[in-house]
């Protein structure tokens, strides 16, 4: 007869601790978010609800350079946010990560564009004549031929970071499609 639960129901699972391989992922999950606590820009960190505690962990953990005295501060900054609810920082880190990604996405589709413009291609004028104002097209052709001549003469692409800045206003300023 079994002995662990009445008419040989399976023992409950939640009654027993974390094993410890889980404590110990818990633990390296920990160290991972207070690691990206470190990694982040100053006004993005003073803008996150943290205890003093454990910011001041963090910018201590900034300021250090020796190689077994960053491990031992990320161990201490993960100890310490055992003791604290992390979910708003693993949310306000995801929502920074997710704006990010947003910006890498619209810098591909403005290279996507500018790079068409430079091979020529059919239709990209008219295409992106729907998209910014008339005026704006002769400046753009300007700016395109100019790059093409850099390019063809090995020159800095200065001009083709001018195409570029000057696609991201237009394009900002453009109606979504």
């Amino acid at each position: 007869m079994l002995a662990s639960g009445a008419m040989g129901e399976p023992p409950d699972r939640d009654d027993e601790p974390p094993s410890k391989s889980e404590l110990k992922r818990q633990s390296r999950d920990l160290q991972d978010l207070g690691e990206s606590l470190v990694a982040l820009p100053m006004a993005e960190l003073d803008a996150l609800p943290l205890p003093e505690d454990v910011r001041e962990a963090v910018l201590a953990g900034r300021r250090i350079t020796s190689h077994g005295a960053k491990v031992r501060q990320r161990l201490y900054i993960g100890k310490l946010l055992r003791r604290i609810d992390v979910e708003p920082i693993r949310v306000a880190l995801e929502q920074r990560a997710e704006v990010d990604r947003q910006r890498a996405r619209r810098e591909h589709v403005i290279e996507g564009w500018r790079d068409r413009l430079m091979a020529d291609e059919p239709g990209a004028w008219t295409e992106l004549g729907a998209l910014v104002p008339p005026a704006e097209i002769a400046p753009l052709r300007a700016l395109v031929r100019q790059a093409r001549a850099e390019s063809a003469s090995a020159r800095p692409p200065a001009s083709s970071r001018q195409l570029f800045r000057r696609l991201r206003e237009l394009l900002a300023e453009a109606p979504p499609q």
